[in-house]
Protein backbone atom coordinates (compact mmCIF):
# COMPACT_ATOMS: atom_id res chain seq x y z
CA UNK A 1 0.00 0.00 0.00
CA UNK A 2 1.46 3.21 -0.98
CA UNK A 3 -0.71 5.84 -0.29
CA UNK A 4 -1.27 6.16 3.51
CA UNK A 5 -4.66 6.12 5.27
CA UNK A 6 -5.53 8.22 7.34
CA UNK A 7 -8.96 7.95 9.64
CA UNK A 8 -10.75 11.01 11.21
CA UNK A 9 -12.50 9.34 14.32
CA UNK A 10 -13.54 9.99 17.41
CA UNK A 11 -13.02 7.24 20.34
CA UNK A 12 -16.52 6.82 21.41
CA UNK A 13 -17.71 6.94 17.95
CA UNK A 14 -19.79 3.97 17.06
CA UNK A 15 -19.47 4.81 13.43
CA UNK A 16 -15.63 5.48 13.83
CA UNK A 17 -15.66 2.06 15.97
CA UNK A 18 -17.14 0.02 13.20
CA UNK A 19 -14.24 1.10 10.40
CA UNK A 20 -11.20 0.43 13.11
CA UNK A 21 -12.47 -3.04 12.94
CA UNK A 22 -12.66 -3.09 9.50
CA UNK A 23 -9.19 -1.68 9.26
CA UNK A 24 -7.57 -4.41 11.65
CA UNK A 25 -9.48 -7.33 10.27
CA UNK A 26 -7.38 -5.74 6.64
CA UNK A 27 -4.54 -5.69 8.97
CA UNK A 28 -4.34 -2.22 7.59
CA UNK A 29 -2.10 0.44 9.13
CA UNK A 30 -3.46 3.74 9.52
CA UNK A 31 -3.28 7.12 11.44
CA UNK A 32 -5.93 8.43 13.81
CA UNK A 33 -6.88 12.06 13.38
CA UNK A 34 -9.06 12.79 16.25
CA UNK A 35 -12.04 14.75 15.71
CA UNK A 36 -13.46 15.83 19.20
CA UNK A 37 -17.02 15.47 19.06
CA UNK A 38 -18.08 17.33 22.30
CA UNK A 39 -14.61 20.18 22.31
CA UNK A 40 -16.30 24.04 21.69
CA UNK A 41 -19.53 22.42 21.03
CA UNK A 42 -17.84 20.35 18.33
CA UNK A 43 -15.18 20.27 15.99
CA UNK A 44 -17.05 18.56 13.29
CA UNK A 45 -18.63 21.60 13.01
CA UNK A 46 -15.66 23.70 11.73
CA UNK A 47 -15.15 25.13 8.40
CA UNK A 48 -11.97 22.68 8.42
CA UNK A 49 -14.23 19.72 9.17
CA UNK A 50 -16.39 20.59 6.64
CA UNK A 51 -13.77 20.92 3.90
CA UNK A 52 -13.28 17.13 4.47
CA UNK A 53 -17.03 16.33 4.85
CA UNK A 54 -19.87 18.64 4.90
CA UNK A 55 -22.15 16.60 6.70
CA UNK A 56 -19.82 17.20 9.91
CA UNK A 57 -20.21 13.95 10.89
CA UNK A 58 -17.23 11.35 11.51
CA UNK A 59 -15.66 8.91 10.48
CA UNK A 60 -13.74 10.25 7.63
CA UNK A 61 -11.21 7.84 5.66
CA UNK A 62 -8.56 9.39 4.06
CA UNK A 63 -6.60 7.65 1.55
CA UNK A 64 -3.90 9.41 -0.25
CA UNK A 65 -5.98 12.59 -1.77
CA UNK A 66 -9.01 10.58 -2.04
CA UNK A 67 -11.47 11.72 1.62
CA UNK A 68 -14.02 8.75 1.74
CA UNK A 69 -17.35 9.22 4.21
CA UNK A 70 -19.54 7.10 5.40
CA UNK A 71 -18.72 4.34 7.70
CA UNK A 72 -20.28 1.63 5.56
CA UNK A 73 -19.52 2.57 1.93
CA UNK A 74 -16.17 2.75 4.07
CA UNK A 75 -15.95 -1.02 4.86
CA UNK A 76 -17.35 -2.03 1.33
CA UNK A 77 -14.56 0.08 -0.55
CA UNK A 78 -11.42 -1.28 1.80
CA UNK A 79 -13.13 -5.16 1.13
CA UNK A 80 -13.21 -4.04 -2.37
CA UNK A 81 -9.56 -3.22 -2.33
CA UNK A 82 -7.91 -5.40 0.01
CA UNK A 83 -9.52 -8.98 -0.69
CA UNK A 84 -8.19 -10.54 1.87
CA UNK A 85 -9.46 -10.93 5.07
CA UNK A 86 -12.94 -11.08 3.20
CA UNK A 87 -15.53 -8.81 5.27
CA UNK A 88 -18.84 -10.05 3.09
CA UNK A 89 -19.39 -13.92 1.58
CA UNK A 90 -18.84 -15.32 -1.71
CA UNK A 91 -21.90 -16.52 -1.98
CA UNK A 92 -25.31 -13.57 -2.65
CA UNK A 93 -27.59 -15.16 -0.31
CA UNK A 94 -24.79 -15.24 2.30
CA UNK A 95 -23.57 -11.58 1.25
CA UNK A 96 -26.92 -10.27 1.55
CA UNK A 97 -27.98 -11.83 5.13
CA UNK A 98 -24.38 -10.04 6.63
CA UNK A 99 -25.71 -6.81 4.73
CA UNK A 100 -29.09 -7.00 6.54
CA UNK A 101 -27.66 -7.63 9.51
CA UNK A 102 -25.19 -5.17 9.64
CA UNK A 103 -27.97 -2.60 8.19
CA UNK A 104 -30.34 -3.39 10.99
CA UNK A 105 -28.14 -1.84 13.51
CA UNK A 106 -26.19 0.79 10.96
CA UNK A 107 -29.34 2.52 9.44
CA UNK A 108 -32.11 1.40 12.12
CA UNK A 109 -30.69 1.46 15.45
CA UNK A 110 -27.31 3.25 15.37
CA UNK A 111 -29.26 6.63 13.70
CA UNK A 112 -31.79 7.05 16.48
CA UNK A 113 -29.51 6.94 19.52
CA UNK A 114 -26.36 9.41 17.75
CA UNK A 115 -25.24 12.81 19.31
CA UNK A 116 -26.79 14.91 17.11
CA UNK A 117 -29.88 13.55 18.25
CA UNK A 118 -29.52 13.34 21.35
CA UNK A 119 -28.57 16.98 21.48
CA UNK A 120 -31.35 18.26 19.50
CA UNK A 121 -33.84 16.48 21.88
CA UNK A 122 -31.64 18.31 24.51
CA UNK A 123 -31.69 21.77 22.81
CA UNK A 124 -34.35 21.80 20.97
CA UNK A 125 -37.39 20.08 23.16
CA UNK A 126 -35.66 20.13 26.01
CA UNK A 127 -35.94 16.07 26.88
CA UNK A 128 -34.22 15.58 30.23
CA UNK A 129 -31.19 13.14 30.56
CA UNK A 130 -33.62 10.25 32.12
CA UNK A 131 -35.93 10.28 29.62
CA UNK A 132 -33.23 10.55 26.01
CA UNK A 133 -31.20 7.73 27.97
CA UNK A 134 -34.87 5.71 28.24
CA UNK A 135 -34.96 6.16 24.36
CA UNK A 136 -31.83 5.29 23.99
CA UNK A 137 -32.00 1.82 25.76
CA UNK A 138 -35.83 1.52 24.11
CA UNK A 139 -34.06 1.43 20.50
CA UNK A 140 -31.39 -0.55 21.57
CA UNK A 141 -33.85 -3.22 23.15
CA UNK A 142 -36.09 -3.12 20.18
CA UNK A 143 -33.47 -3.71 17.56
CA UNK A 144 -31.44 -6.58 19.42
CA UNK A 145 -34.77 -8.52 19.90
CA UNK A 146 -34.99 -8.47 15.90
CA UNK A 147 -30.84 -9.17 15.51
CA UNK A 148 -31.12 -11.92 18.24
CA UNK A 149 -34.59 -13.76 16.20
CA UNK A 150 -32.58 -13.75 12.90
CA UNK A 151 -29.26 -14.92 14.56
CA UNK A 152 -30.87 -17.68 16.05
CA UNK A 153 -33.11 -18.55 13.45
CA UNK A 154 -30.20 -19.49 11.05
CA UNK A 155 -27.45 -21.91 10.27
CA UNK A 156 -25.16 -19.62 9.26
CA UNK A 157 -24.51 -18.06 12.43
CA UNK A 158 -21.70 -19.83 13.61
CA UNK A 159 -19.12 -18.18 16.38
CA UNK A 160 -20.05 -14.50 14.74
CA UNK A 161 -22.65 -13.34 12.84
CA UNK A 162 -21.85 -15.28 9.82
CA UNK A 163 -19.67 -18.21 9.98
CA UNK A 164 -16.29 -18.45 11.41
CA UNK A 165 -14.93 -15.51 10.28
CA UNK A 166 -15.70 -12.23 11.24
CA UNK A 167 -17.78 -9.58 8.83
CA UNK A 168 -19.06 -6.71 8.30
CA UNK A 169 -22.20 -7.24 10.32
CA UNK A 170 -19.75 -8.18 13.51
CA UNK A 171 -18.11 -5.05 12.35
CA UNK A 172 -21.36 -2.90 13.30
CA UNK A 173 -22.65 -5.01 15.74
CA UNK A 174 -19.98 -4.75 18.62
CA UNK A 175 -20.24 -0.89 18.48
CA UNK A 176 -24.04 -1.41 19.13
CA UNK A 177 -23.46 -3.69 21.97
CA UNK A 178 -20.64 -1.65 23.85
CA UNK A 179 -22.90 1.54 23.40
CA UNK A 180 -25.57 -0.54 25.04
CA UNK A 181 -23.80 -1.81 27.61
CA UNK A 182 -23.09 2.05 28.39
CA UNK A 183 -26.41 2.94 28.25
CA UNK A 184 -27.28 -0.27 31.06
CA UNK A 185 -29.54 -2.75 28.63
CA UNK A 186 -30.02 -5.52 30.13
CA UNK A 187 -28.23 -8.00 27.68
CA UNK A 188 -29.25 -11.18 29.78
CA UNK A 189 -32.39 -11.72 26.68
CA UNK A 190 -29.49 -11.73 24.28
CA UNK A 191 -27.36 -14.31 24.99
CA UNK A 192 -26.65 -15.44 21.13
CA UNK A 193 -25.67 -11.61 20.82
CA UNK A 194 -23.40 -11.77 23.74
CA UNK A 195 -21.80 -14.98 22.76
CA UNK A 196 -20.60 -13.43 19.76
CA UNK A 197 -19.53 -10.01 21.34
CA UNK A 198 -16.86 -12.45 23.23
CA UNK A 199 -15.99 -14.13 20.02
CA UNK A 200 -15.27 -11.27 18.56
CA UNK A 201 -13.87 -9.00 21.46
CA UNK A 202 -11.04 -11.97 21.98
CA UNK A 203 -9.75 -11.43 18.34
CA UNK A 204 -6.85 -8.45 18.64
CA UNK A 205 -8.23 -6.77 15.71
CA UNK A 206 -11.53 -6.01 17.85
CA UNK A 207 -9.69 -5.59 21.03
CA UNK A 208 -7.49 -2.64 19.43
CA UNK A 209 -10.43 -1.11 18.22
CA UNK A 210 -11.95 -0.81 21.66
CA UNK A 211 -13.35 2.44 22.74
CA UNK A 212 -11.35 2.82 25.79
CA UNK A 213 -7.83 2.19 23.62
CA UNK A 214 -8.11 4.78 21.73
CA UNK A 215 -5.44 7.43 21.74
CA UNK A 216 -7.93 10.50 22.32
CA UNK A 217 -9.69 8.33 24.75
CA UNK A 218 -9.98 10.98 28.11
CA UNK A 219 -7.73 8.36 30.33
CA UNK A 220 -5.45 8.53 27.22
Amino acid sequence: MSERLRLYSYWRSGAAYRVRIGLNIKGLPYEIVPVNLLRDGGEQHTDEYRAANPQGMVPVLQHGHRMLRQSMAILEYLDEMWLQPALLPVIARDRQRVRALAQMVACDMHPLNNLRVMRYFENTWHVPQTERDGWIRHWIVEGFTALEAMLVDNPSTGPYCDGSMPTLADCCLIPQVYNARRFGVDLAAFPLIERIEQACLALPEFDAARPELQPDAPEN
